[in-house]
């Protein structure tokens, strides 16, 4: 018996060592961005600003502030969405004003992270400004896990990109990012994973984290998500329109103004 026991807790030992921790994940993923900025995306962090508070009071329809999403999301209390896909021409990100350093943003459609925070299934594009020097990283993230870079595509301010994520099932699914202007796609595929509720479809501009904390924020123009869609559990598809609306509030001042049509979703920039 102590034998088995012994030989059952080598066996777990070996097994711990073989897998790398989120900590070892996270590093090298850093490893391979070198130079740039290692992503976390996280779910949907109320503001605690002082527009929140004003929506809170008037109770106004269908809009929320976050700290860190802009965008437009479709709430269920059932699961009721398995895939989410839209389209968005890259922009120029720049410096906001009175700004200087590196500031990013992120444009993405996942699952969940809203009103259920246990899992997002994701994918996207950062865009970065450092200076006169703008980069462009696409990812994917089954979250709590770290997002990880897509390697072989690039982007150019202007390229039409379509992202897609797809559950086949709430622990597995799949990611695509397709770069209409120069044909190129790649894609990641998920098993295994922590339980999506599928309560939640959305299109969003982020402010990720990077080291534990909110990366500067930077002046992306405008990403409208045209062909904007979820699928449906149940069958069929529903679009963006009527779902509720966030903008992104920090130190007390909204940085963003969202709106949808049928089958879209549009994300300005207004510092």
């Amino acid at each position: 018996m102590f034998a088995a026991t012994l030989l059952c807790q080598v066996l777990l030992a070996t097994a711990a060592f073989a897998i790398p921790t989120s900590k070892e994940r996270f590093a090298q993923r850093a490893a391979r961005r070198a130079a740039g900025l290692a992503h976390q995306s996280q779910p949907k962090a109320l503001s605690e600003g002082i527009h929140q508070a004003d929506n809170l009071i008037t109770n106004t329809s269908h809009v929320e502030y976050s700290s860190n999403w802009a965008g437009a999301v479709l709430i269920a209390s059932t699961a009721t969405y398995k895939s989410v896909t839209g389209t968005f021409t890259v922009p120029t990100p720049k410096e906001p004003s009175g700004g200087s350093g590196t500031h990013s943003a992120s444009a993405w459609v996942g699952i969940d992270g809203d009103t259920c925070g246990n899992a997002i299934l994701q994918t996207g594009v950062d865009f970065t400004v450092s200076g006169s020097s703008v980069s462009y990283d696409a990812w994917y993230e089954w979250y709590p896990d770290y997002a990880y870079d897509f390697s072989g595509i690039s982007f150019s301010a202007g390229d039409s990109v379509t992202v897609t994520v797809t559950a086949t099932s709430k622990t597995g699914g799949s990611v695509t990012i397709k770069n209409n202007t120069k044909g190129k796609t790649v894609s990641h595929t998920f098993s295994g994973q922590p339980a999506l509720c599928e309560y939640n479809a959305e299109w969003i501009v982020e402010d990720f984290e990077s080291g534990g904390s909110l990366v500067p924020f930077a002046n992306f123009g405008t990403v409208t998500f045209t062909g904007a869609s979820a699928g449906l559990v149940s069958g069929g598809t529903a679009g963006p329109s009527g779902s509720t609306l966030i903008d992104i509030e920090q130190n007390n001042k909204v940085l963003t103004s969202v709106s949808t049509g049928s089958s879209s979703v549009t994300v300005s920039y207004t510092g």
